[in-house]
């Protein structure tokens, strides 16, 4: 491998960041600035995860080379070979600035730029100048609870007689602090998706599990959906009447205008219809606060009726399918049958290979045994990190896994090993941690939906969070390979990666305490997960969470297959009021062919043009239109033949 590699990781890491932004945001409609600078978070996250293996094994590749030298280690041919191989991997001096920018662009993003941007974002006003206004009186108290904290540990610094404050230590200081608060959330949750995610495949392999679950899903979304219709019908109500208030020729009109052009387009034509009614009671003037409040509540009113709207189309497809594909595992005929085939429109590529008959051998067979196979090689890891986070702070003897697995790649000089072994357990440690961050739900103020549905404020604090747990994790990771000198005391070469970070000894009740005993809570948050404890709690706090053995559950589930039924008869309905259309369409074709063979017309001439080009033109209405649709078409001259 050479620096090669770098740029390969660099661009793919790219492209994975655009594809997850495109699938959660919305790149048409959503801010510049705001799509920006999450792109660059995740981006710069994942950049770090990807990269940091090649760090490991250029660390450990320039600790033989000084082992070598210093003759430590006898000189064997294996040995020569691998150094010679490895004479070209990544240049000296690259990785160092690599991180250096990689980091600090992180943290002044997640530290003063998405915040402020975060508030300008949310921000109601009708200005940019009132937007930026807001964003720094909110982050006023933001900035200030930080800074003291700061400030603490640098008069804790200063009071200890052995330490002489400089730039360094300061900035040691600083990284300590951002990833003592990274570390409090990244394991919490560390432990809850250590056993979610070998739970969730397990039971995903059930496909009795996924439609009572999606049933259940589709009982809350219903009453979503009810809530957030009735909240648009209030705020449209509150718009009418402001509409209805402020006159053409008033110096706030502006601000209604733009307040209307954020309303459902039908809402603002009934607007427009009775704007400045003459009779009725004249409503009062609202002054400019009230509007930009009444600005907040359209924005977040329509974007979450559309979002529950989405939302609920595709419950409803996956509900649909689930119940495709129980009545297909009885089924005689080894095909998938859908009750909606116009609903799963594929590309070409995904129609020629997946046929419904793979589909169904997919689905009914090899499904369920994949799954489980994929569970119980995630739980087996899972199991391998707990293990390894009570046990890394020793040494002697090396009771880490991962340590021992490269430690013994290192023995052999098999840096691809080391590699594997890195990039396998630190990529499996994000997916635990990223994956929490994309389910978890604050109520309606942080909320990361597909399918574009995501709002401007929760990808930027979705790029926050990223940005404070990745460096903590990455230190965590480190140090269960015992390539963190401040846990594992040994006289090694660091990586270039924790040269950034400095001497944690500047805080050392930190690095001799918080960080090595504080991880080892995360085997009572898998338990408490393992247990449900959460979900549980929530349940009695009256937010419904789907235990198996609830009778909440039950209720909700029952409450959804009803739902479910009444929107596959009303769907059914469609289908058929469609397929009636294309029958009366043809129907029509068919007469006007019959027509063109009595015509006393010669074949070819103009009036049998002018009946083909009215079939076309049949053809084309029905398919936007009804079927309550009436053609004439001209045939013989001044002769006309209607068609119903």
């Amino acid at each position: 491998m050479s620096g090669a590699a770098l740029v390969v990781v660099v661009v793919v890491v790219f492209f994975l960041a655009l594809y997850l932004l495109q699938r959660y945001g919305d790149l048409r409609r959503q801010q510049r600035m705001v799509l920006l600078g999450t792109l660059l978070a995740w981006y710069l996250c994942f950049l770090i995860v990807f990269i940091l293996p090649l760090d490991v094994s250029t660390t450990i590749y320039n600790q033989c080379l000084l082992d070598t030298a210093n003759q430590r280690t006898p000189v064997t041919q294996a040995t020569l070979r691998f150094i010679y191989w490895h004479r070209y991997y990544i240049p000296d001096g690259i990785l160092p600035v690599f991180w250096r920018v990689v980091y600090w662009t992180s943290q002044f993003l997640t530290w003063l730029l998405l915040p402020f941007m975060q508030s300008y974002a949310r921000s109601a006003a009708f200005s940019r100048v009132g937007k930026m206004k807001t964003a720094l009186i909110e982050n006023a108290i933001y900035y200030g609870t930080y800074l003291l904290i700061f400030i603490s540990l640098l008069i804790y610094v200063a009071a200890h007689p052995s330490w002489q404050l400089s730039w360094r230590e300061l900035q040691t200081i600083g990284i300590t602090a951002a990833n003592t608060w990274g570390l409090f959330l990244l394991v919490l949750l560390l432990g809850y998706g250590l056993v979610e995610i070998p739970r969730s495949y397990w039971l995903s392999s059930s496909h009795g599990y996924l439609l009572a679950k999606t049933y259940f899903k589709a009982a809350k979304m219903a009453t979503e959906k009810v809530e957030a219709e009735e909240n648009l019908a209030d705020v449209m109500e509150d718009v009418a009447a402001v509409n209805a208030s402020v006159r053409q020729n008033h110096h706030l009109r502006k601000c209604v205008d733009t307040i209307l052009t954020k309303c459902p387009t039908d809402y603002q034509e009934d607007m427009g219809r009775h704007v400045e009614s003459p009779g009725g009671e004249q409503n009062a003037i609202p002054t400019k606060r009230s509007l930009i409040n009444l600005h907040k509540k359209v924005i977040s009113a329509v974007h979450r009726h559309a979002q529950t709207q989405v939302q609920w189309s595709i419950l409803t497809d996956e509900a649909f399918h689930l119940e495709d594909v129980a009545k297909s595992q009885s089924s005689p005929v080894r095909q998938l049958t859908h009750s909606f085939p116009s609903a799963h429109h594929h590309g070409w590529i995904r129609r020629f290979f997946y046929t419904p008959t793979v589909e169904w051998y997919w689905e009914c067979v090899f499904r369920q045994s994949f799954y489980r196979l994929l569970a119980v090689l995630l739980c087996l890891l899972s199991a391998a990190v707990v293990w390894s986070e009570c046990t890394f702070f020793s040494t002697h003897p090396v009771l880490s896994l991962f340590a021992v697995f490269v430690d013994k790649a290192e023995k052999h000089h098999n840096y691809i090993c080391i590699e594997m072994v890195c990039f396998v357990s630190i990529l499996f440690l994000c997916v635990c941690v990223y994956s929490t961050v994309f389910r978890i739900r604050f109520f309606n103020y942080y909320y990361l939906v597909p399918h574009h549905q995501t709002d401007a404020y929760s990808l930027q604090f979705s790029g926050m969070l990223f940005c404070r747990l990745t460096p903590p994790l990455c230190l965590n990771f480190l140090g269960l390979i015992h390539m963190d000198s401040t846990i594992s005391h040994q006289d090694r070469i660091q990586t270039s990666y924790t040269s950034i970070m400095g001497s944690m000894r500047v805080l050392s009740f930190i690095s001799d305490g918080f960080y090595i005993y504080y991880p080892m809570l995360v085997l009572l948050l898998c338990f408490a997960t393992f247990y449900s404890l959460g979900s549980r709690c929530l349940n009695l706090l009256g937010f419904p969470q789907y235990i198996t053995d609830g009778d909440l559950t039950s209720d909700l589930e029952n409450e959804g297959r009803e739902l479910i039924r009444r929107e596959r008869r009303k769907r059914q309905k469609a289908e058929d009021g469609g397929n009636r259309r294309w029958v009366r369409a043809f129907n029509l074709i068919k007469s006007s062919i019959n027509l063109l063979q009595f015509s006393s017309q010669p074949v070819g001439s103009l009036a049998q043009l002018r009946v083909l080009y009215s079939c076309a033109f049949v053809v084309f209405c029905f398919r936007i239109g009804g079927s309550d649709m009436e053609f004439r078409v001209p045939l013989d001259g001044p002769e006309m033949v209607t068609l119903r």
